[in-house]
């Protein structure tokens, strides 16, 4: 299906290699058989998690991120560190290092796409229920502040444009859908 709107991969060039990103360039053959450039960005993957306490209200982070020069108010997230790690372990890590809590129940919610325009990164997110807190444990560069809030807010601070995080404004969407259809109010 679709076969005409597939580009086959000619060649490609890494421009740069970094920890995190790799910088691609390829030279692509369009379905209709000319040539192309794409320079895309490699990424390993991530895992996110929503974190939901039995009350209605969920867990966020506070953080500053520097390529927008802003604090974001996000869902806990977080690389995968090795190629084929499983992305629960993923967002089970990274729910303990930035706030310290555990989950004694995970749920995969959906796969997102971040930026498909120019980058491979996918990021797994799961809802994360039955919490226990613990010592929050962030890596030694990341200074973080965990937020409890009720959903509703979190739903609020997106319309406002105080939350724009795209990971964490499709979390809470679809978390407040489901509890929605929960509820009959769907």
């Amino acid at each position: 299906m679709d076969e005409d709107l597939w580009e086959k991969r000619l060649h490609s060039e890494a421009i740069y290699d970094g920890r995190l990103l790799h910088v691609k360039r390829d030279t692509v053959r369009l379905p209709d058989g000319h040539e192309a450039t794409r320079e895309w960005v490699k990424h390993p993957g991530a895992a996110a998690v929503i974190p939901l306490f039995a009350d209605g209200r969920i867990l966020l982070v506070r953080q500053y991120r520097y390529p927008i020069e802003q604090i974001t108010l996000e869902i806990p997230a977080g690389k995968l560190d090795v190629p084929g790690e499983d992305p629960l372990a993923c967002a089970k890590r990274e729910l303990k290092e930035e706030t310290g809590y555990t989950a004694g129940h995970y749920e995969k919610m959906l796969t997102l796409a971040t930026t498909v325009g120019f980058s491979n990164e996918l990021i797994h997110i799961y809802a994360a229920t039955e919490l226990s807190p613990g010592k929050q444990s962030p890596d030694e560069d990341e200074f973080i502040h965990a937020v409890t809030m009720p959903l509703a807010e979190a739903v609020e601070g997106i319309s406002r444009g105080a939350i724009i995080d795209s990971k964490t404004i499709t979390a809470v969407l679809l978390l407040d859908r489901q509890k929605r259809a929960r509820e009959g109010g769907i």
